[in-house]
């Protein structure tokens, strides 16, 4: 069995916080030097003394050990389809991603098909709510193809809505992006039939975090957005619900923006709403999202007649 073989094992322990995982991965590696094959013909006595594993824990290994067979085949069938894995230690992963989300947030691997290259590029995400207004429908039309044109690629969760919106222009004005799957990567297989010639050409990369072979859920749309956020260098929200994915991923945004003090080099950016919209955006600003207006203008201390020109 090769390294990815317990690689993926040890990524997808049940329960285990995503920072215990990159903890016990960095001190296999880095502190022991040690293969991850190695690792798993640790006793008990090792995992407690060395690794500093509780009784679950250690349990959990043993069940994990137990299943290498069955994760060994499922790693030959990803790369006997065109899928690569990226972990979290590994050059090609996004510094963005770490940068964003360090290691207690940054997924320890990647299930990737695409132009990974596109991860070392300007990413932005364009984001909203799935059943956005026509305000919000044409903001995102407008941002979406301005970003395009200074070179970014946009970071699209493939939720209907905003997402798909934003995806489908920066495609049609000749740009690439980066679909975040709420998914498992091998249930995706009507997304990548539809976007066949995108991936082939360079435009499209696919990524998903999770289990390969899990189906869309509420809870892991909710868990990606975080990864939307963490690969992009900046955020536009098109328009925000009063619960729910977006304003979620927005108020965690603002939070890690203060947490790892990312002010200086990390925006979100707001749509203000006009005062008959329902929508949460203008208590976004508020909250410390920087608010532009429908011409695309950075609004100064939540008003918009006190604007100054985004630097497009």
């Amino acid at each position: 069995m090769n390294e990815y073989t317990y690689l993926v094992a040890l990524s997808h322990l049940p329960t285990w916080r995503i920072g215990r995982i990159n903890e016990l991965i960095i001190k296999i590696l880095q502190e022991q030097k040690l293969a991850f094959a190695e690792f798993f013909e640790s006793d008990d006595k090792t995992l407690w003394s060395t690794y500093a594993l509780n009784k679950k824990e250690i349990a959990d290994i043993a069940k994990a050990k137990q299943e290498l067979p069955n994760y060994a085949y499922l790693v030959d069938d990803l790369f006997n389809q065109g899928f690569e894995i990226i972990p979290i230690y590994s050059k090609e992963y996004p510094k963005t991603l770490k940068d964003n989300l360090r290691t207690t947030y940054s997924p320890p691997l990647l299930y990737i098909k695409g132009n990974k290259e596109i991860f070392h590029r300007e990413k932005v995400a364009v984001v909203g709510s799935r059943n956005v207004s026509a305000k919000g429908i044409d903001f995102t039309k407008r941002i979406t193809k301005k970003l395009v044109e200074q070179g970014n690629v946009i970071v699209s969760g493939f939720a209907k809505g905003v997402d798909r919106i934003s995806l489908e222009v920066a495609l049609e004005n000749g740009g690439q992006s980066i679909i975040v799957l709420p998914q498992g990567i091998l249930t995706f297989s009507s997304g990548f039939k539809k976007y066949y010639q995108g991936i082939i050409h360079g435009d499209i990369l696919v990524i998903s975090t999770f289990h390969p072979k899990l189906p869309w859920s509420v809870g892991l749309a909710m868990g990606r957005n975080r990864y939307i956020h963490g690969l992009a260098n900046d955020i536009y929200v098109a328009e925000s619900d009063f619960k729910g994915g977006t304003w979620a991923g927005v108020v965690d945004g603002l939070k890690k923006i203060k947490q790892f003090k990312m002010e200086e080099y990390r925006k979100i950016y707001v749509r203000y709403a006009n005062e008959n919209e329902k929508c949460a955006n203008n208590i976004l600003i508020k909250q410390g999202a920087i608010g532009i207006n429908d011409k695309l203008e950075i609004i100064k201390d939540d008003k918009p007649k006190e604007q100054q020109q985004i630097f497009f």
